[in-house]
This record gives structure tokens, sequence and C-alpha cells, in this order.
């Protein structure tokens, strides 16, 4: 069976795990999303990549979640969370998920 995108996973978690606290109303529940597919992405990439590139990988995932919050003041929420995913997702497919 083919294995998901370390890319896809990881947008999926950025905006899901948003999506989830919002329409919820509760934050750790997002944040168990967010935690759940950051862990299954740094496994994809760690698979396809090594460690080096999972921990750069993963340590931009946990940027990309931060600096969407003071990003969200200036554009709104959603497209504060659709721009870090997309920039984590483009940045996971260059460094690990072209080579799979």
């Amino acid at each position: 069976m083919a294995k998901v995108p370390g890319a896809v996973i990881a947008a999926g978690g950025l905006v899901g795990g948003y999506g989830v606290a919002r329409w919820t109303g509760r934050r750790p529940l997002g944040g168990a999303v967010l935690a759940a597919a950051g862990a299954a992405a740094a496994q994809q990439w760690r698979q396809r990549a090594g460690g080096k590139a999972a921990g750069a990988l993963s340590a931009a995932y946990v940027a990309a979640f931060a600096g969407s919050h003071p990003l969200a003041k200036k554009v709104g929420a959603w497209p504060a969370v659709f721009g870090v995913a997309g920039v984590v997702a483009l940045a996971s497919w260059a460094v690990a998920d072209r080579r799979g």
C-alpha cells in the first residue's frame, strides 16, 4: 500500500488541528490532532530523508503552528493556517517527499 506523503500529513495536521479546535471549541482536542499528524509526518520524513531532515521539518512544523498565530492577526485565521500549511507542505516535498 502506498504511503501518504509527509507533506499531505503535515498540511492536514495544521489545517485539521485548527479546524477541530475551532469547530469543537476544545483547543486541546485540536492540539491532539496537530500532535498526532506531526508525529506521523515525522515518521514519514525520517523514513524517506533521515533523522536530520526529519528534525528540521519537525521544527518547521512547530514554527508554522506558532507563526500562524501572529500571522492570523494580520490576514485572518484561515488564510494564516492555509498559508503556513502550504509552506510546510512545500518544504516537506522539497526535502523528503520528492525522493520517495
